[in-house]
């Protein structure tokens, strides 16, 4: 009874949990965002000019507006260079160092080089990596590090934000039928969560149709 008992507990509490902090962090965010601009624009504007959630709008569009700058080659060079003042401070760096690597993980300019997971062959072994390959032109790596028929694959860790990036023979990857954010949730988790079947999938449909009628 016990065990029953415990084992639904913990079912509910994985099923209730990567809900809730998903709502806590967009909850956190929404409510950070309206305090700090909120107080800002009541300090500016008359305050009967205020209502709840302008705030927030505001972070919206001076997010949307600072997106629109950094295509502009003028401000990009002007954000290298700020970074690179935060680059020479010593605690600061490791900090801002980290947040930056994560978020530019999962950044729309990020993703575009993850061109293809792939498995990766070890030498001679039959063990492989799962892996994405993030640049396969000779031109765009470094001159000590191009070599014909070399690929650059990024290698991520499980379970933490983190990796290597090999070079490698074309010969040695073998390309996956995975999405990048499939690859990168099975690979984070080492594999515990799996591949969910996809939609429609005839496969799945007809291993679930025989389950059934076993």
């Amino acid at each position: 009874m016990v065990k029953f008992i415990s084992k639904n507990i913990l079912t509910g509490l994985i099923t209730l949990l990567p809900v809730t902090l998903t709502l806590y962090l967009l909850y956190w965010i929404i409510i950070s965002m309206e305090a700090v601009l909120g107080n800002l624009i009541r300090a500016l504007v008359p305050y009967h000019w205020y209502v709840p959630g302008l705030g927030l709008l505001v972070g919206c569009i001076l997010a949307f507006v600072v997106g629109l700058l950094m295509h502009a080659y003028v401000v990009q060079s002007l954000f290298a260079r700020g970074e690179q003042l935060l680059y020479r401070m010593p605690v600061i760096k490791s900090i801002y160092r980290a947040i930056r690597d994560f978020f530019d993980y999962f950044s729309p300019e990020t993703r575009k080089e993850f061109e293809q997971v792939v498995a990766v062959r070890l030498g001679d072994s039959e063990l492989e990596l799962i892996g994405f390959v993030t640049q396969a032109k000779q031109e765009r790596l470094p001159p000590g590090l191009r070599q014909a028929g070399y690929v650059l694959v990024y290698l991520p860790l499980s379970y933490m934000i983190g990796g290597y990036a090999v070079l490698i023979p074309s010969s040695a990857v073998r390309p996956l039928d995975m999405s990048l954010e499939e690859a990168m949730r099975f690979t984070l988790t080492a594999g515990v969560t799996g591949i969910r079947p996809k939609p429609g999938s005839g496969k799945g449909g007809g291993e679930h149709k025989s389950d059934a009628g076993g």
